[in-house]
């Protein structure tokens, strides 16, 4: 008889998938269940099913692997119920030194599938973060609030609040501020922010406003510092904007790079990754750093003030490439072509049109700055067809204990 939703069978998994969950296979169809690890043979409840593949949920473990330990968030571990179990350490029960072999096979394994490219990749580890095991990382963490005031992470692929009485993923700053048996009525979410200075900031958010004043932060990276938005985007690792700004300066061919061309760092932000741009090509590097964020444009061009030729536009990336394609003179199409363009887009990646405008625009090279691996693949195998040739490939650990790493890559013209 073929399975049905609700029935509970022993699964033995065989592999990890893009999203932090494991595969197994029954009968012939495949089952994605998370909280396990290949070569184990578990208990699962299956809960939804399709016509190619189905979903379960992990009750207990029958022959566990040998890279599984405790859950390092008690509040996620499978002596909860599945419904009970906080989202957001999805690899939380893998040993750390595992977790990196678990997202190099996912990189690897939608290059190969979805960008054709066959390509080795190491995750590399940020540094001090072994020694922490793992914990103590985020800068920035969101907790929901429940109809009774409750603050708690989501239960994974639910919209079920879990109260919880520890974050370890957490700074300790934010561990120390955080009050998580305080109730807080009518707010939807609660965010914990560390700043540069060791402050925390608590920000409750009832629908789309933030209660409190909005007020300008700064950020440090090495001996720079970068004004944002106090509610605005920040990369979440204590150590990830240093990590990412040397990852950049590091991956671009600087043969091929020229201060006067028309450069772009293309979903800029507050303009963190320009400034990398503009390192390696020096003081009078001309740049555009194009975001659509009003309040994240204005702080850019404060913070890239010291580059005389460096500008900051509010713009739609696919329009503003689809604009420079229609507008652009034979001058300032020929500083595109000579241009270094560092390219940071959201999870979804850059899109068919977005590539395809950069294609057609060919500058120089390429830095891509990849936050999901299987849009990426889909970009890079656009690019690769468009005439670029992918280069160096790196991998960094910026989210230990859950299934996210970060990609930078860097395509040259062919």
């Amino acid at each position: 008889m073929p399975i049905q939703r609700g029935d509970e069978l022993a699964l033995t998994i065989d592999n990890v998938a893009h999203g932090g969950v494991f595969v197994g296979r029954h009968e012939g169809r495949v089952l994605f269940a998370p909280d396990t690890l290949p070569g184990e043979t578990v208990r699962v409840r299956v809960t939804e099913l399709k016509k190619a593949f189905g979903r379960a949920e992990t009750l207990e473990v029958l022959e566990a692997s040998p890279d599984r330990v405790p859950h390092v968030w008690p509040e996620a571990g499978l002596d909860r119920a599945p419904e009970q179990r906080a989202g957001g350490a999805e690899l939380g029960h893998v040993r750390l030194a595992a977790q990196r072999a678990l997202k190099q096979r996912v990189v690897e394994d939608a290059l190969r599938r979805t960008g054709r490219i066959e390509r080795d990749v190491v995750v590399r580890p940020v540094p001090g973060d072994d020694a922490r095991g793992g914990l103590g990382w985020r800068t920035r963490v969101t907790l929901h609030v429940d109809e009774q005031g409750r603050q708690g992470p989501f239960a994974a692929r639910s919209h079920t609040v879990v109260p919880v009485t520890t974050l370890p993923l957490a700074t300790e700053a934010i561990q120390d501020q955080a009050q998580l048996d305080l109730r807080v009525p009518g707010a939807s979410r609660v965010d914990y922010v560390q700043r540069a200075d060791g402050s925390v900031d608590v920000m409750a958010t009832e629908g789309d406003a933030v209660r409190g004043r909005t007020e300008t932060v700064v950020e440090r990276v090495g001996e720079r510092e970068l004004r944002l938005d106090r509610s605005g985007f920040w990369q979440v690792h204590r150590a990830a904007p240093e990590v990412l700004v040397d990852a950049v300066r590091r991956v671009i061919d600087v043969d091929r790079t020229d201060p006067k061309a028309a450069n772009l760092d293309l979903y800029g932000g507050v303009g963190l990754l320009a400034t990398a741009l503009g390192d390696v090509l020096g003081p009078q590097t001309r740049m555009m750093s194009v975001e659509s964020d009003e309040v994240a444009t204005d702080h850019a061009s404060e913070n890239l003030s010291e580059w005389l030729g460096a500008l900051a536009i509010t713009a739609r990336v696919d329009r503003f490439l689809r604009d420079a394609i229609a507008d652009a003179s034979a001058a300032e199409r020929d500083r595109l072509r000579a241009a270094t363009v560092v390219l940071d887009p959201p999870r979804a990646g850059a899109g068919v049109d977005a590539i395809a405008s950069l294609v057609e625009l060919a500058p120089q090279q390429i830095v891509y700055v990849a936050c999901d691996p299987v849009a990426f693949a889909r970009d890079a195998r656009l690019l690769v067809d468009g005439g670029y040739e992918l280069g160096p490939l790196n991998a960094y650990d910026l989210f230990p204990h859950t299934h996210h790493v970060e990609c930078v890559a860097r395509f040259l013209r062919a």
